[in-house]
């Protein structure tokens, strides 16, 4: 079985009651032939299998859950969660009712039982109006119990069936035949009561969760409310259609106020799009001719054509909308061992209530059976697994709900728990930080009459050249360049051209070479550089501004200035993320000037210049092996490498198909305040599964054995079946409910209350290779000779050699810190 051929999907589940049912169809699914992982959540009734098809079908799995007693949705005319949907309505819809008449009918029975069991006739009534409440409004307990019986095992519905079938019957049995208890000296107590009222409860604590339940997924409800049914398509004449038919290429009319149907690019017109529901940004974005749009958005007050580029299950909201619900059906690491408990959490529960009856009987000889009996009620009543069920799902499908809703796309559960030990933030720079939008601030020519080919009559035709190099150019700075010369320049013919990785382009135009790159590029091919464009280039950099080179084989020809503005939220972000402890980094292929300059006005301590794409994974393993949990955050393209090489993987901006597929979380908008928000929303959610696994614990610690009567030798406490009963229903609504606190934390802090000032700190961080270390002695020896030295902090690392230094008391060169090492160390080398 190869990972190409699996497929995912995930299916709604009819029928369960409890976790154990989840636990059982999970181990079912699981065992058939081709399924390489099954995973079943209770919250939200649905099955996420993994399995290969050649091997194995979606109505094999059907069957087989059939075959356990359950039923799975296979619909394939793509109307399955619609029918889910249905029949949960159905569900609660009956569910209510049952609950509305086993309130009204027992609420007598326990008034009677409670205050007037001395009346005439006051058994009979308690029967008559029982009866109906077991038999009728309950006989769903009973025929899910036999059905589970049937296929050998066991779930909360057994439990129920077992222990208000004793009442009932031990109830008319004490009614019909007193004289048999009466005879031996027992007065025979009747709990018709009890049965009933656990009924009442137990539909009522159902009908609250299957309602709180309801609540955790409005996220996904919200984003499926997105489309519309029907749109505008123009052609020969303007038509309204389904949108199911619509087709890519077709030419789509949104009027004001309408909702984009599908993703596309304006052809005509331009408006004003709230793209709130994607990206959780409330400032509405303008479109124009050529700009992308996204399904699910709204129109405002402008209209425009658009042709449909993605439709259907392609389209950017329905990929959200499936990676919502796939991370809600995921399961965190302690869900692991919730469900190894609640898989055999009935049998024990009825082995513990056997085992209190017959102590009963062993100790209590006069009201040994009595008390066993009510006991062994007692226990199987309070015990209940779903609220074990319930608290990390409820949870996760709240916390993955809420962070949709806010533009942060949630992978997984598993995403959920790393994001709260995340120590360590490294940011790219680029798109990142800064807006990603590089322009050219200023533009120098060397020779402003002359060039130094004389093949080229004239100077004009320089900016060509420099203008078909960068347009070759897969770089976002070069972009900066084409935006700037493109009125004024046009196509030169280039051949051989050639990228050179971290460094520029080249290429052969006229008989000669042309260089446009960085400075190293120039360096390395021996180009001469006159003193005024240098002098020019040292005060661009000075101004944090990344310089790009233009010359030919032999001389510099031109200077670039590019600047990309560092975005206002990013000096937020990193101070609050700073403020809760976590160490922010910045990596950038960009010069050490400009690096430092960003780094400085962002607030951002630890930084790293001109690092090659290759090296960013390096440096996140680096950090890792000092004992960091890291987090990168990049576009998930270029720094796909370092996005896979940390624990945790953030992509920013723009919900690319390859930055969705490659991160663990997608920040849509590119709003780097997310990060805390999504950190923090990570914290609350792990901190709430905590909480309601406690509770659900010790709910069941210290009720279990308060039912089994431990406390009756002490004081002479018995749990009443009835109280049990009303517990129990409460104990799974007050882990639902503890979970949808969660909607209302508040996970983003207001920009107007927060005025930020950078961090004045900044730690200028180089790495150099070391040469002639031969052991951890000479590796000891180089660390202690750099580390003595004032404002420098040295890690070196046998393998690879390497000496990553700190600089915290302004830079020094190279010479420097090779000066202390020849003095302290001995004769080893250190090289850029």
């Amino acid at each position: 079985m190869t990972d190409k051929n699996i497929v995912q999907e995930t299916f709604p589940v009819l029928g369960m009651s409890c976790a154990s049912c989840a636990a059982r169809i999970e181990k079912t699914l699981n065992r058939q032939s081709g399924v390489k992982i099954a995973a079943v959540n209770y919250a939200s009734a649905t099955a996420t299998v993994e399995y290969d098809p050649k091997n194995c079908s979606s109505e094999a799995l059907q069957q087989a859950v059939q075959a356990a007693g359950y039923d799975l949705l296979i619909n394939r005319d793509g109307n399955t969660l619609e029918e889910a949907e249905e029949a949960h309505n159905k569900k609660f819809t009956t569910l209510k009712l049952r609950t509305v008449w086993a309130v009204i009918l027992s609420l007598p029975v326990i008034i009677i039982g409670m205050f007037f069991m001395d009346m005439p006739y006051a058994n009979p009534i308690m029967w008559t109006l029982s009866t109906p409440i077991v038999f009728w409004l309950g006989r769903g307990f009973f025929s899910s119990a036999w059905k589970q019986l049937r296929h050998g095992s066991a779930n909360m519905d057994t439990l129920v069936a077992i222990s208000t079938g004793t009442a009932y019957l031990f109830s008319l049995f004490n009614m019909l035949f007193p004289d048999f208890w009466l005879s031996r000296g027992i007065h025979p107590h009747v709990y018709f009561e009890a049965a009933s009222v656990i009924i009442a409860f137990i539909l009522l604590g159902r009908l609250l969760e299957e309602k709180a339940k309801g609540n955790t997924s409005t996220a996904i409800k919200k984003l499926m409310g997105l489309q519309p049914k029907t749109v505008t398509v123009v052609g020969n004449e303007e038509r309204i259609v389904p949108i199911e038919q619509i087709r890519p290429g077709d030419i789509i009319l949104v009027k004001p106020g309408e909702r984009i149907a599908v993703d596309g690019i304006v052809t005509e017109g331009s408006s004003y799009v709230d793209e709130s529901m994607l990206s959780g940004e409330p400032v509405a974005v303008s479109k124009q001719k050529d700009a992308k749009v996204f399904a699910g958005t709204i129109n405002q007050k402008g209209s425009f054509r658009f042709r449909a580029e993605k439709v259907g299950t392609d389209t950017l909201l329905a990929k959200i909308i499936h990676m919502v619900q796939d991370a809600q059906g995921s399961k965190a690491p302690v869900q692991q061992l919730v469900d190894k408990i609640a898989g055999i959490f009935v049998p024990t529960i009825i082995g513990i209530a056997v085992l209190a009856f017959i102590v009963w009987m062993m100790l209590d000889g006069t009201d040994g059976f009595t008390h066993g009996l009510l006991a062994f009620v007692t226990v199987i009543i309070i015990a209940c697994p779903c609220a074990l069920g319930l608290a990390t799902p409820t949870a996760i499908m709240v916390g993955i709900g809420k962070g949709a809703e806010r533009g942060i796309l949630i992978k997984d559960a598993e995403s959920l728990e790393i994001a709260k030990k995340v120590n360590t933030v490294v940011l790219d720079k680029t798109g990142t930080v800064t807006e990603g939008k590089p322009v050219v601030s200023k533009l120098v020519w060397n020779t402003p009459t002359t060039t130094p080919n004389p093949s080229i009559s004239s100077k004009d035709v320089l900016p060509d050249i420099f203008y078909s190099l960068e347009k070759l150019s897969e770089h976002p700075l070069a972009d900066a360049v084409v935006n700037h010369l493109k009125e004024s320049a046009s196509i030169d013919d280039i051949q051989d051209f050639e990228t050179i990785t971290g460094k520029g382009v080249k290429g052969r135009t006229q008989g000669r070479i042309y260089f446009a790159g960085n400075l190293k590029l120039l360096e390395e091919n021996r180009i001469a550089i006159s003193r005024s464009l240098r002098e020019e280039a040292t005060r661009l950099t000075a101004k944090a501004q990344t310089v790009i080179w233009f010359a030919d084989e032999e001389n510099a020809l031109a200077i670039a200035g590019i600047t990309d503005r560092i975005k206002e939220t990013s000096i937020r972000a990193v101070d609050e993320l700073r403020a809760t402890g976590i160490e922010v980094h910045m990596l950038t292929g960009d010069n050490e000037t400009t690096a430092r300059e960003i780094a400085r006005k962002a607030g951002i301590a630890h930084y790293q210049a001109s690092v090659l794409p290759q090296d960013k994974a390096a440096f996140i393993s680096r950090l890792q092996a000092e004992g960091r949990k890291v987090a990168m955050v990049g576009d998930g393209i270029n720094d796909s490498a370092a996005l896979a090489q940390a624990d945790l993987s953030i992509a920013m901006g723009g919900g690319s198909d390859i930055a969705m597929d490659v991160a663990k979380m997608t920040i849509i908008s590119s709003d780097l305040t997310k990060i805390p928000e999504a950190l923090r929303l990570s914290r609350l959610t792990v901190r709430t599964i905590r909480q309601n696994l406690f509770w659900a614990f010790i709910y069941n610690i210290v009720g279990v054995p308060i039912a089994a009567g431990i406390l009756y030798p002490i004081n002479g406490f018995l749990l009443n079946p009835m109280i049990a009963g009303a517990a129990m229903a409460f104990s799974s609504v007050s882990v639902v409910s503890n979970s949808l606190l969660l909607k209302r934390k508040k996970i983003h802090e207001r920009e107007e209350n927060k005025k930020v000032e950078p961090s004045t700190e900044t730690i200028m961080k180089k790495e150099f290779k070391v040469e002639g270390m031969m052991c951890n002695h000479c590796r000891m020896h180089v660390e202690k000779a750099l580390n003595s030295m004032e404002g420098v902090h040295a890690t070196v690392t046998l393998n690879p050699p390497v000496a990553i230094v700190e600089l915290s008391d302004g830079e020094k060169t190279l010479e420097e810190l090779q000066k202390a090492v020849t003095e302290e160390a001995g004769d080893y080398t250190l090289k850029v």
